[in-house]
Protein backbone atom coordinates (compact mmCIF):
# COMPACT_ATOMS: atom_id res chain seq x y z
CA UNK A 1 0.00 0.00 0.00
CA UNK A 2 2.52 2.23 -0.07
CA UNK A 3 3.07 5.08 -2.16
CA UNK A 4 -0.36 5.29 -2.93
CA UNK A 5 -2.45 8.40 -3.73
CA UNK A 6 -3.37 10.19 -0.51
CA UNK A 7 -7.10 11.78 -0.02
CA UNK A 8 -5.90 14.96 1.78
CA UNK A 9 -6.33 18.29 0.62
CA UNK A 10 -4.45 20.36 -1.88
CA UNK A 11 -3.99 17.23 -3.61
CA UNK A 12 -0.51 18.04 -4.92
CA UNK A 13 0.52 17.70 -1.80
CA UNK A 14 3.46 15.38 -1.74
CA UNK A 15 3.20 12.81 1.00
CA UNK A 16 6.42 10.28 -0.15
CA UNK A 17 5.56 6.76 1.34
CA UNK A 18 2.08 7.55 2.78
CA UNK A 19 0.06 4.35 3.68
CA UNK A 20 -3.49 4.89 3.68
CA UNK A 21 -5.77 3.96 6.79
CA UNK A 22 -6.35 0.55 8.17
CA UNK A 23 -9.31 1.24 10.31
CA UNK A 24 -12.66 2.55 9.40
CA UNK A 25 -13.68 5.98 10.53
CA UNK A 26 -16.41 4.64 12.48
CA UNK A 27 -13.84 2.23 14.67
CA UNK A 28 -11.50 5.26 15.02
CA UNK A 29 -14.42 7.44 16.11
CA UNK A 30 -15.94 5.02 18.23
CA UNK A 31 -13.29 3.72 20.04
CA UNK A 32 -12.07 7.49 21.14
CA UNK A 33 -15.71 7.88 22.14
CA UNK A 34 -16.07 5.14 24.31
CA UNK A 35 -12.43 5.81 25.93
CA UNK A 36 -13.45 9.18 26.35
CA UNK A 37 -16.76 8.14 28.06
CA UNK A 38 -15.03 5.44 29.87
CA UNK A 39 -13.04 8.73 31.65
CA UNK A 40 -15.16 10.73 32.04
CA UNK A 41 -17.86 8.33 33.69
CA UNK A 42 -14.69 7.43 35.83
CA UNK A 43 -13.87 10.49 37.48
CA UNK A 44 -18.00 11.27 37.77
CA UNK A 45 -17.87 8.38 40.04
CA UNK A 46 -15.62 8.88 42.11
CA UNK A 47 -15.37 12.68 42.78
CA UNK A 48 -19.06 11.61 43.39
CA UNK A 49 -17.71 10.14 47.17
CA UNK A 50 -16.58 13.76 47.99
CA UNK A 51 -19.32 15.48 49.79
CA UNK A 52 -17.54 19.02 49.24
CA UNK A 53 -17.38 18.89 46.11
CA UNK A 54 -20.19 20.63 44.02
CA UNK A 55 -21.96 19.50 41.00
CA UNK A 56 -19.75 21.72 38.70
CA UNK A 57 -16.68 21.39 40.30
CA UNK A 58 -17.25 17.66 39.08
CA UNK A 59 -18.18 18.89 35.85
CA UNK A 60 -15.42 20.64 35.80
CA UNK A 61 -12.83 17.80 36.88
CA UNK A 62 -14.24 15.52 34.24
CA UNK A 63 -13.19 18.16 31.64
CA UNK A 64 -9.93 18.42 32.81
CA UNK A 65 -9.56 14.95 32.82
CA UNK A 66 -10.45 14.46 29.44
CA UNK A 67 -9.14 17.38 27.37
CA UNK A 68 -5.63 16.78 29.47
CA UNK A 69 -5.48 13.06 28.40
CA UNK A 70 -6.76 14.06 25.04
CA UNK A 71 -3.58 16.71 24.95
CA UNK A 72 -0.57 14.43 26.55
CA UNK A 73 -1.88 10.80 24.17
CA UNK A 74 -3.17 11.91 21.27
CA UNK A 75 -1.36 15.51 20.82
CA UNK A 76 1.66 14.39 22.05
CA UNK A 77 1.95 11.20 19.58
CA UNK A 78 1.36 13.57 16.89
CA UNK A 79 3.88 15.95 17.98
CA UNK A 80 5.88 13.68 18.22
CA UNK A 81 5.53 10.92 15.35
CA UNK A 82 6.42 13.08 12.14
CA UNK A 83 5.84 10.35 10.05
CA UNK A 84 2.46 9.11 11.02
CA UNK A 85 1.47 8.07 7.70
CA UNK A 86 3.31 5.84 7.01
CA UNK A 87 2.07 4.12 9.48
CA UNK A 88 1.87 0.37 8.69
CA UNK A 89 0.89 -1.65 11.77
CA UNK A 90 -2.19 -0.04 12.23
CA UNK A 91 -1.46 1.77 15.44
CA UNK A 92 -4.44 3.43 16.90
CA UNK A 93 -2.96 7.34 17.40
CA UNK A 94 -1.31 7.19 14.00
CA UNK A 95 -4.76 6.27 12.73
CA UNK A 96 -6.40 8.98 14.32
CA UNK A 97 -4.58 11.42 12.80
CA UNK A 98 -4.29 10.14 9.49
CA UNK A 99 -8.27 10.48 9.81
CA UNK A 100 -7.80 14.05 10.98
CA UNK A 101 -5.49 14.84 8.15
CA UNK A 102 -8.87 14.77 6.01
CA UNK A 103 -10.62 17.82 8.21
CA UNK A 104 -7.00 19.36 8.14
CA UNK A 105 -3.68 18.33 5.76
CA UNK A 106 -1.12 20.46 7.95
CA UNK A 107 -1.18 17.74 10.39
CA UNK A 108 0.13 15.03 7.50
CA UNK A 109 2.24 17.88 6.17
CA UNK A 110 4.32 18.69 9.01
CA UNK A 111 3.22 22.09 9.17
CA UNK A 112 5.69 24.06 11.41
CA UNK A 113 2.38 26.28 13.09
CA UNK A 114 0.70 23.26 13.83
CA UNK A 115 3.15 21.11 15.26
CA UNK A 116 4.37 24.11 17.52
CA UNK A 117 0.66 24.71 18.80
CA UNK A 118 0.49 20.99 19.22
CA UNK A 119 3.32 19.97 20.71
CA UNK A 120 3.24 23.21 23.19
CA UNK A 121 -0.46 22.00 24.32
CA UNK A 122 0.74 18.64 24.97
CA UNK A 123 4.01 19.19 26.87
CA UNK A 124 2.60 22.26 29.15
CA UNK A 125 -1.68 21.89 28.76
CA UNK A 126 -1.85 18.19 29.06
CA UNK A 127 0.16 17.96 32.61
CA UNK A 128 -1.56 21.14 33.74
CA UNK A 129 -5.07 20.12 33.17
CA UNK A 130 -4.85 17.07 34.87
CA UNK A 131 -2.92 18.93 37.52
CA UNK A 132 -6.28 21.19 37.62
CA UNK A 133 -7.97 17.73 38.36
CA UNK A 134 -6.19 17.37 41.81
CA UNK A 135 -6.68 21.01 42.55
CA UNK A 136 -10.44 21.02 42.33
CA UNK A 137 -10.72 17.70 44.23
CA UNK A 138 -8.16 18.61 47.49
CA UNK A 139 -9.02 22.42 46.83
CA UNK A 140 -5.88 23.76 46.35
CA UNK A 141 -5.87 27.55 46.30
CA UNK A 142 -4.53 27.53 43.25
CA UNK A 143 -7.04 25.88 41.72
CA UNK A 144 -8.96 28.78 39.86
CA UNK A 145 -5.82 30.12 38.64
CA UNK A 146 -4.57 27.42 37.48
CA UNK A 147 -8.05 26.92 35.48
CA UNK A 148 -7.93 30.44 33.93
CA UNK A 149 -4.35 30.32 32.90
CA UNK A 150 -4.93 26.67 31.27
CA UNK A 151 -8.11 27.78 29.65
CA UNK A 152 -6.59 30.79 28.31
CA UNK A 153 -3.51 28.59 26.82
CA UNK A 154 -6.25 26.67 25.15
CA UNK A 155 -7.97 29.25 23.71
CA UNK A 156 -4.66 31.13 22.49
CA UNK A 157 -3.41 28.13 20.44
CA UNK A 158 -6.95 27.52 18.83
CA UNK A 159 -6.97 31.01 17.61
CA UNK A 160 -3.89 30.55 16.29
CA UNK A 161 -4.64 26.93 14.83
CA UNK A 162 -7.40 28.73 12.86
CA UNK A 163 -6.09 31.92 11.90
CA UNK A 164 -3.06 30.60 10.43
CA UNK A 165 -5.22 28.13 8.71
CA UNK A 166 -7.27 31.33 7.11
CA UNK A 167 -4.37 33.50 6.28
CA UNK A 168 -2.84 30.50 3.90
CA UNK A 169 -6.38 29.90 2.45
CA UNK A 170 -8.01 28.16 4.57
CA UNK A 171 -7.89 25.22 2.01
CA UNK A 172 -6.45 22.37 3.85
CA UNK A 173 -9.79 20.27 4.04
CA UNK A 174 -10.80 17.15 1.69
CA UNK A 175 -14.23 17.76 1.53
CA UNK A 176 -17.07 20.36 3.42
CA UNK A 177 -18.11 17.12 5.22
CA UNK A 178 -14.39 17.00 6.61
CA UNK A 179 -14.35 20.57 6.82
CA UNK A 180 -17.21 20.96 9.27
CA UNK A 181 -17.39 17.45 11.32
CA UNK A 182 -13.44 17.31 11.99
CA UNK A 183 -11.96 21.12 11.48
CA UNK A 184 -14.81 22.72 12.96
CA UNK A 185 -16.61 20.55 14.98
CA UNK A 186 -13.82 18.54 17.06
CA UNK A 187 -12.34 21.66 17.78
CA UNK A 188 -15.44 23.62 18.58
CA UNK A 189 -15.00 22.17 22.51
CA UNK A 190 -12.00 23.70 22.82
CA UNK A 191 -13.38 27.06 22.19
CA UNK A 192 -16.59 26.74 24.04
CA UNK A 193 -15.65 25.27 27.07
CA UNK A 194 -12.34 27.25 28.54
CA UNK A 195 -14.15 30.43 27.55
CA UNK A 196 -17.05 29.68 29.72
CA UNK A 197 -14.26 28.63 32.87
CA UNK A 198 -12.55 31.42 32.00
CA UNK A 199 -15.29 33.59 32.87
CA UNK A 200 -15.88 31.34 35.71
CA UNK A 201 -12.54 31.76 37.37
CA UNK A 202 -12.10 35.27 36.46
CA UNK A 203 -15.34 35.98 38.41
CA UNK A 204 -14.34 33.69 41.26
CA UNK A 205 -11.25 35.37 41.70
CA UNK A 206 -12.55 38.75 41.55
CA UNK A 207 -14.76 37.93 44.30
CA UNK A 208 -12.06 36.91 46.10
CA UNK A 209 -9.77 39.80 45.88
CA UNK A 210 -13.20 42.11 46.67
CA UNK A 211 -13.79 39.90 50.00
CA UNK A 212 -9.52 40.24 50.75
CA UNK A 213 -10.04 43.82 50.10
CA UNK A 214 -13.17 44.16 52.60
CA UNK A 215 -11.22 42.68 55.18
CA UNK A 216 -8.75 44.91 54.99
CA UNK A 217 -10.76 47.82 54.93
CA UNK A 218 -12.47 46.51 58.09
CA UNK A 219 -9.06 45.75 60.18
CA UNK A 220 -8.30 49.31 59.77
Amino acid sequence: MEGQPHPYAPTDLELPGYVPNFLTQFTIVSVYGLSSLLVVSLIWILSGRSRKLAKIDRLLMCWWAFTGLTHLILEGYFAFSPEFYKDKTAHYLAEVWKEYSKGDSRYAARDAATVTVEGLTAVLEGPASLLAVYAIASGKSYSYILQFSVSLGQLYGTAVYFLTAYLEGDHFAASSYHYYVYYIGANASWVLIPSLVAIRCWNKICSAVQVQGQKKTKSH
